[in-house]
């Protein structure tokens, strides 16, 4: 079954913690001090298009990419209810193609560590260069591999709400550097029956090393690894590591 295509349904109930203004206040701090005043940007990975709708609020020209089309179907509706006019493209962010170029790419919560193969991951750095304005920004995150072997590791996890729950089964290959969780998902459909689902999620862990290699190869210049969205720098047990990056040779705009 496609990742995500019955999560989809209660996707922002499960998520609900996600700190969605502290990545766009992180996002925003880069733009400011890069001079960027973004006409257009783009989210690679998008989901229910939570961080879309809210750079929308702020005025911005709004890309949503994803390859879910259940995902996208939320996200189009929630547009729909907030008059948001975002443009959402259903592709795959390692083969993503664009009308022009944009202000700022950016993709989180992971998004990138869906991509199993350096190929694909190579892939989508050269088609974010290839998209960026001169001035642009590149702005993603990734789930680590200390992330992966202490706190999901061989685990299993649970919630539940009023209309839905999961159970979720996590196991970590470190020789692979492969993350597999199985999510079973018990949705309460409109005749108050709980109706289950079975979803297998695949993410790869990537080294700092090995996504500084990709982003060189792809002419994309790393400024910084930093903290889960705080101006720390990335260390050896952060859960979530930041990347800023921009094309080789592009100057700051200040």
């Amino acid at each position: 079954m496609e990742a995500y295509s019955e999560f989809a349904k209660v996707y922002d109930t499960f998520m609900e913690d996600i700190p969605y203004e502290k990545w766009i206040g992180f996002i925003n701090e880069y733009m400011h001090a890069y001079a960027i005043t973004p006409r257009i940007v783009c989210d690679l990975g998008c989901g229910t298009g939570k961080m879309c709708s809210l750079f929308a609020k702020r005025g911005i020209e709004m890309i949503g990419i994803d390859n879910s089309e259940e995902m996208l179907m939320v996200a189009r509706e929630n547009a729909k209810v907030n008059k948001h006019n975002i443009l959402y493209l259903m592709q795959d962010m390692s083969e993503f193609e664009l009308y022009g170029t944009v202000d700022l790419i950016y993709s989180a919560c992971d998004s990138i560590n869906y991509l199993l193969e350096e190929e694909q991951l190579l892939s989508t750095f050269k088609w974010v260069n290839n998209y960026l304005e001169p001035q642009g920004l590149f702005i993603f995150d990734i789930s680590t591999e200390y992330k992966y072997e202490s706190m999901l590791a061989d685990k299993t996890f649970a919630e539940q709400t009023e209309d839905a729950a999961y159970i979720w089964e996590n196991y970590y290959d470190a020789e692979e550097a492969v993350n597999e969780f199985v999510v079973n998902f018990f949705i309460k459909n409109e005749q108050g029956h709980y109706m289950r689902t079975e979803e297998y999620h695949y993410q790869r862990a990537y080294s700092t090393d090995k996504i500084k290699e990709l982003l060189d190869q792809a002419g994309l210049e790393l400024i910084g690894v930093y903290d889960d969205y705080t101006s720390n720098p990335h260390h050896e047990n952060t859960l979530r590591a930041t990347f800023v990056a921009r094309e080789q040779g592009k100057r700051k705009g200040i």
